[in-house]
């Protein structure tokens, strides 16, 4: 059944590139996303074992990642194909060429959403560092081809800056997986398997000079992919530029299976008595990671790069949340799930502010309560959630991971964290203020556009999602959320 998650998507794929009539493959294309819902659902209540020889298995922590992306993946494939039975072809302002668009690229774009779909499963089934590390590589040439997806020269610049420094962090993370298995062999008489599990269980018969020299090329290499600071140049480019649907994806899921390669290289320093290294490495990155976003999100002039950069922040308050230990561990964890559905419903809804302004400067949407009411509500309640406003759930992960700071007397990471925090509420506001209220240019309400229900429900749900989970956490979802703390020594 395990092969199934990965299968579904790749076969739909396929299907949707070799068919000729757009209905069927929007058919593949929410099929496979349905059916891999509905699968990932039933792994809760009956959990699937283990394939070869526990290559490929679903520990608490995959089920996170994977829960999360089939989620996010269901509500974008509906959004997709709105966005592609409405695609105009229509050159954006801020935009030299026209949009070039034929049956193949739609073929294609469904193509490799499916088949980013499968490498995004590959990597939360996968227990073997090797395979852990093949995963990561394909998710960035799945994606690849979705950010060129308009073809226009900042595209085509977006994705190759996209795929050269993706490609540089993840031959640094092959050198830490080499590392790793050196660290595993001169430790003991017999070699340690590569398997999360065997590593993290036989431990302390690993070298600890390679297994701290593994850790840092890991967390850099992956943490190019997960888009931490200073590596992170490629993201705001990518995301601004790839269709809105697919910077969803991208910020919502792909970032988050990045994490999980530095989450399980972490699990073997906790476990080989590591811990303090490993810790103060992720805070370290995580401060600089908030730093740079902070920066660039105060007086941000297109609206798709300050998302984008909101995403270093918060890949930088999840690298905290696990390096502080503790509490802040169920924090980070929270806040992953809560950032995802955020993050995914507001790129979604910058589509729908895109495809009516034409463009993505911030200084020219203005007044979108009186020309798109329903976004309008959407993208002011996700910003109020994306920046950690009460009620919202991101509001209780990061105060959890604050809290946990302060009790620990990490006074100077806490108070980093919320200074920066308070910089971040505070340039999303003023943006977002100015876009939401006033008066549209002259004339600018004839560009409404009616605003169908695929284009709003799947932004619409998960913000609500947010807010429930900001007013009710479930017993079960506490207490799945606790096993995965338990993982790493957090309580």
């Amino acid at each position: 059944m395990l092969l199934a998650l990965i299968l579904i998507p790749v076969i739909a794929g396929v299907l949707s590139l070799i068919s000729r009539n757009a209905n069927l493959r929007y058919f593949f294309l929410g099929f496979a996303a349905v059916l891999h819902f509905m699968l990932t659902v039933m792994f809760w209540f009956f959990p699937p074992a283990a394939l070869f020889n526990n290559w490929l298995g679903l520990d608490q922590i995959g089920q996170l990642i994977l829960s999360v992306t089939s989620v996010l993946f269901l509500g974008a494939c509906f959004y997709a194909i709105n966005f592609l039975r409405n695609e105009k072809h229509e050159p954006i302002k801020d935009f030299q060429e026209d949009i070039i668009f034929s049956n193949a690229p739609e073929a294609i774009f469904i193509c490799c959403m499916l088949f980013l779909l499968a490498s995004m499963t590959f990597l939360a089934l996968s227990q073997h560092f090797g395979l852990i590390w093949v995963a990561i590589e394909l998710t960035t040439l799945t994606s690849a081809p979705l950010i060129y997806f308009h073809r226009h020269h900042r595209s085509l610049e977006a994705t190759w800056k996209y795929l050269m420094i993706c490609s540089v962090g993840i031959a640094i993370a092959l050198l830490g997986n080499f590392f790793l298995a050196v660290a595993a062999s001169t430790g003991g008489e017999k070699p340690v398997s590569l398997l999360a599990s065997e590593l993290v269980k036989y431990a302390d018969k690993l070298n600890v000079k390679w297994l701290k020299a593994a850790f840092i090329f890991i967390l850099v290499g992956y943490g190019t992919k997960m888009g931490l600071a200073p590596m992170h140049t490629w993201l705001p480019d990518a995301h601004s530029e790839a269709p809105s649907v697919i910077s969803s994806l991208l910020s919502g899921a792909m970032l988050n299976c990045a994490f999980l390669g530095i989450f399980r290289t972490f699990q073997v320093c906790i476990a080989a008595g590591q811990a303090d290294f490993a810790k103060d490495l992720l805070i370290a990155l995580g401060l600089v990671s908030m730093l740079f976003a902070a920066v660039y999100i105060v007086r941000q002039a297109d609206y798709k790069r300050m998302l984008a950069y909101s995403s270093v922040e918060h890949m930088g308050i999840i690298a905290i949340g696990l390096g502080l230990g503790n509490a802040a561990v169920f924090g980070s964890m929270f806040h992953l799930i809560n950032h995802s559905l955020t993050k995914a419903a507001l790129f979604l809804v910058a589509g729908n502010i895109l495809a009516v302004y034409k463009t993505k400067r911030t200084k020219d949407v203005q007044g979108m309560f009186k020309v798109m009411p329903v976004s309008a509500f959407l993208w002011l309640a996700g910003i109020l959630a994306i920046t950690g406003f009460p009620p919202f759930g991101t509001f209780i992960s990061e105060f959890l991971i604050l809290k946990s700071g302060f009790e620990q007397g990490r006074f100077f990471v806490s108070s980093a964290y919320l200074v920066l925090l308070v910089i971040v509420f505070i340039g999303f506001a003023t943006i977002c203020i100015r876009m939401t209220q006033g008066s549209p240019e002259q004339g600018a309400e004839k560009l409404a556009l009616k605003e169908k229900a695929l284009s709003v429900v799947p932004a619409a749900v998960m913000i609500l999602l947010v807010l429930i989970l900001g007013l009710f956490i479930p017993a079960s979802l506490k207490n799945f959320l606790h096993g995965i703390c338990m993982l790493v020594g957090g309580n």
